[in-house]
């Protein structure tokens, strides 16, 4: 049963706090009376920065990590490896991988891995700007950072197969230190470095 405020403004903070993913109306309600419980400044910081990231922060135009400027840092810092692309689903993955230290290449964020139950579909994804980055050239080895599900095996098999056009290119997947059925996201640092550091051809989990 919802809960009704005395305070219409109570009430529409809570709604709006509730909107955030793993947020429900209690979790919401603790938050706003919290909140209600600073300094009117601290509540306006929050507020601030809030609408400073929104506005701020766009997406890379070619890796799509988030970004403050056209091009994201890692993109832009020439000391990377700038012949192999890591492939995640998502910028948290970005940030989880670099976490380990153990990768010093560029990154693509598809933004999401093909689920048709769903319906989310390739043209959905950015997979074709990653082909579009390989036809360009200068790219030696595609990594698939993707979750051990059912999901990120179709979209592993989907991006193998629309670049095996490009024979030079070797595509690699993580060891499967990372446990069937784990996202990236979920992984420990030192599990995720070292199934970086043992990634195998993807082509070999096909023949298995």
């Amino acid at each position: 049963m919802r809960q009704e405020f005395e305070s219409t403004l109570l009430e529409n903070c809570v709604t709006e706090i509730a909107r955030l993913p793993g947020i429900g109306r209690k979790s919401a309600l603790r938050l706003a009376l919290h909140i209600l419980r600073q300094d009117p400044t601290a509540a306006e910081s929050l507020g601030k920065a809030i609408i400073d990231m929104r506005r701020g922060i766009t997406y890379c135009k070619v890796c799509h990590n988030i970004s403050e400027t056209e091009l994201c840092p890692i993109c832009a810092d020439n000391r990377r490896d700038r012949s192999t692309i890591c492939v995640v689903e998502t910028v948290k993955d970005v940030m989880i991988v670099e976490s380990t230290g153990q990768f010093n290449g560029l990154y693509h964020v598809l933004g999401g891995v093909i689920s048709p139950i769903d319906g989310i579909s390739p043209d959905q994804l950015e997979i074709d700007s990653l082909v579009s980055r390989i036809a360009d050239g200068g790219i030696s080895e595609v990594i698939l950072a993707l979750g051990a599900t059912m999901e990120g095996d179709t979209t592993g098999y989907y991006i193998y197969r629309r670049i095996s056009q490009y024979p030079d290119v070797k595509v690699t997947q993580l060891a499967r230190g990372v446990a069937l059925g784990n996202e990236i996201e979920y992984t420990d640092e030192l599990t995720l470095g070292r199934s970086l550091r043992n990634r195998t051809l993807f082509s070999d989990s096909i023949k298995a």
